[in-house]
């Protein structure tokens, strides 16, 4: 069984205002490229579909396409989607009757019910069945009505809770489409600008990736970069293009799986995706930094830290001249180091709940408790995600 595993194509997505249509189209062709070469048993799409809740009319053509596309494929290429955070579960499920007749499986709610399951998608292969376990982002609040005797309490419980639900065939190949906040072996998975406003402070979310220990595969969504997490069968495949210059260094790609007989070792290949222009930082002074453009770099979207002591004439009017995407422009040098010094000590900038636990002690003269911190972080991160951050 081979499969390509992808996650978080963000598509709508604009970088410091300007937009990644072309980009984000060059890397959806590029897949189907590969999926007409390879032809893989199933394409997974791991959440966030769409950077925003209520996408763009835009978006929604581009989605349509690259589907559109898989699906003219011959033989036919099972596509299997799951919701992100980022998603509108009842947006993205539109039509969705119609498109598992083209082979197009989506899951964009947990179970509800006591009747209900995770959505279950079965292939087959010459080693026998293949059991796809479909199970979109959710919150521990959208699953409690499944569990009367005892209410999960976090996201690490629910998961689990709705996973032992589940019958999971131990003979037969199983793999899981997940979209969480996983982590393992006492570290969190290394994360960057772009995903980090929606992990809560604390890690209230972080789920242990042991919990995923019974699938042959867990193919995640929500982290950038790729990574594995624990050993190599539970994995990020990271997004398919650069949505910050904190990703500056990440080699986008698509993890293309190998399921081989089940207890045999699963082969994992790596296909490169390359978007027309990439994203960058440029560092030094103004004269060194123009004599390293050139006609190929000077499209890239470019982030310029400036190291003149000396201001020199038209920075950003010169800079705006050779780069066609200037993103940011930063001055670091002893002038403006020194300006920092000289100010004293810098006001801090608390987060939210930094500054509600203030303003809490100063009316109550008391600090939070756990249980009023935990209802306090869950709140913060419900306001965030509906500004779309």
């Amino acid at each position: 069984m081979k499969f390509f595993h992808l996650s978080d194509l963000h598509i709508g997505k604009q970088l410091n205002g300007q937009s990644l249509r072309e980009n984000q189209e060059a890397v959806l062709k590029q897949i189907v490229e590969y999926a007409k070469t390879l032809h893989p048993d199933a394409v997974l799409i791991c959440g966030d579909i769409y950077d925003k809740t209520v996408p763009s009319g835009e978006a929604y053509t581009m989605f349509g396409d690259f589907l559109g596309e898989l699906s003219e494929i011959s033989p036919k290429i099972t596509v299997l989607i799951i919701a992100g955070n980022h998603d509108s579960p009842e947006r993205l499920s539109y039509a969705g009757s119609f498109l598992e007749k083209h082979h197009i499986h989506l899951s964009v709610f947990p179970p509800k019910r006591q009747d209900e399951y995770l959505k279950k998608v079965v292939l087959q292969d010459e080693w026998g069945p293949v059991n796809f376990y479909l199970m979109p982002f959710f919150k521990p609040g959208y699953v409690r009505q499944l569990f009367i005797d005892h209410q999960p309490e976090g996201y690490q419980e629910a998961v689990r809770a709705v996973l032992q639900r589940e019958t999971i065939e131990e003979g037969e190949r199983n793999v899981i489409l997940s979209h969480q906040f996983y982590a393992g072996g006492g570290k969190d998975p290394e994360t960057c600008e772009s995903e980090q406003a929606v992990i809560m402070s604390g890690g209230l979310d972080r789920v242990d990736a042991s919990v995923l220990s019974s699938f042959d595969y867990a193919a995640l969504g929500h982290i950038h970069g790729p990574q594995k997490v624990l050993k190599d069968t539970i994995r990020y495949c990271g997004t398919p293009y650069k949505y910050s210059v904190s990703e500056e260094h990440h080699k986008k790609s698509i993890t293309y799986v190998t399921l081989n007989a089940k207890g045999d070792a699963v082969e994992l290949t790596f296909l490169p995706l390359l978007g027309i222009q990439d994203v960058r930082r440029e560092r030094g002074s103004l004269s060194e930094i123009l004599s390293r453009v050139t006609e190929e770099t000077r499209h890239d979207f470019v982030s310029v830290t400036l190291t003149d002591e000396e201001e020199p004439y038209r920075i950003r009017e010169r800079l705006e001249e050779v780069f066609d995407h200037l993103l940011e422009l930063r001055v670091d040098n002893d002038r403006t180091r020194n300006m920092l010094l000289d100010q004293g000590e810098p006001v801090p900038v608390l987060n939210p709940m930094e500054a509600f636990f203030q303003f809490y002690k100063v009316v109550r003269n008391d600090d939070m408790t756990q249980r009023a911190q935990n209802i306090m972080e869950k709140i913060i991160q419900e306001a965030k995600e509906e500004e779309g951050l």
